[in-house]
């Protein structure tokens, strides 16, 4: 699994969502260097990370853990953003003694209905080769019904080839596992498998409808050591929306696991 590494510390993952790379939480990292050894990876299927056929979060759990014995972490903080959130989760509940403390950013231990059937259109129409402009796939990603932003997120993807443009993720590979990022093992109420007791977090966004009051006992069931707050005026992107608070949200739950 591609990472970068900075500063000194207890260490902290942070790990993005879906179409993300190590660059979408890198404000929060530069914050947490200060104190903390930051580890920033590129989930596998995007980035420099490598290409998964099969992929879901009993495995990815399983290449967390991986990447903690390799270096030589006997366990960290973990951060998590969307499908980051939920490889954070999975971790924990795998293997909370690898897991110092939990934050998940706009996210429940769920299944979801899907919702990026409009981009994953969008990308997998896109004409690849003979383009030597960046616009047209922007051009492109907006006539498929794509917001202006949403589109300049998914074109850091893009890369230059020698015959026009390809993707640095693996969009197929994205796209043919998406039942299972968009879902949870672990979703029912009355759930009495494995939980994780250990400090957490739970950050969502005001404006955001990925966590809400129906996922409460949910959430308990499985972090029954839970904090929640919320962040006003953010949607989904609360990291992106609103990053100083954020930020400084993340950096004191995780500085308040050190006293």
């Amino acid at each position: 699994m591609h990472y970068v590494s900075s500063g000194q510390g207890s260490a902290v993952v942070l790990i993005h969502g879906l179409f993300g790379n190590l660059d979408n939480l890198k404000a929060l990292g530069q914050l947490l260097e200060q104190r903390h050894r930051v580890i920033r990876i590129d989930v596998p299927n995007h980035g420099l990370s490598e290409h998964w056929q099969q992929m879901d979060y009993p495995g990815l759990a399983a290449a967390m853990t991986a990447l903690l014995d390799s270096l030589d972490l006997p366990s960290a903080h973990l951060v998590g953003h969307s499908m980051g959130g939920k490889i954070a989760m999975a971790t924990a509940l795998a293997a909370p003694e690898r897991v110092s403390s939990l934050v998940v950013a706009d996210i429940a231990p769920v299944a979801y209905s899907p919702r990026h059937d409009t981009v994953f259109d969008g990308l997998c129409s896109l004409p690849l080769q003979g383009h030597s402009d960046r616009r047209f796939a922007l051009n492109h990603l907006l006539s498929a019904g794509i917001d202006e932003a949403t589109a300049q997120f998914l074109l850091k993807n893009l890369q230059r080839t020698d015959t026009g443009f390809g993707w640095k993720m693996n969009l197929a590979g994205l796209k043919a596992n998406y039942p299972k990022l968009i879902g949870w093992h672990n979703s029912d109420s009355s759930y009495s498998g494995p939980s994780y007791s250990g400090p957490s977090l739970f950050v969502r966004g005001g404006d955001s409808d990925y966590v809400t009051a129906a996922h409460r006992e949910t959430i308990l069931a499985q972090f029954p050591g839970v904090q929640a707050k919320t962040i006003e005026g953010t949607g989904h992107w609360l990291h992106a929306q609103k990053p100083a608070i954020f930020n400084r949200i993340v950096s004191e739950f995780i500085d308040k696991q050190e006293v």
